[in-house]
């Protein structure tokens, strides 16, 4: 459910930050207890917008405020 609730959170939020980029929730399976976020860049190539795999415990520490996500992407972006 966390995985859930977190992925819609920050589906929104970069939505809102760059409504002009498509955003997919998991096209491939997702490994297992982790949080990824990616930016597929038009040449095919990934940007690691946040990781979760390494942190933790706590895990509440495994998923991301939204705004970070962002902010990594604007400055990915730029």
């Amino acid at each position: 459910r966390v995985f859930g609730r977190t992925a819609a959170a920050v589906s929104e939020a970069l939505r809102g930050a760059a409504a002009h980029l498509p955003v997919d929730i998991n096209p491939r399976p997702p490994r297992r207890n982790s949080f990824e976020v990616l930016l597929v860049k038009e040449d095919g190539s990934t940007v690691e917008l946040w990781s979760g795999i390494r942190k933790g415990p706590p895990r509440k520490l495994k998923f991301p405020q939204p705004e970070a996500v962002v902010e990594a992407l604007k400055s990915s972006l730029a």
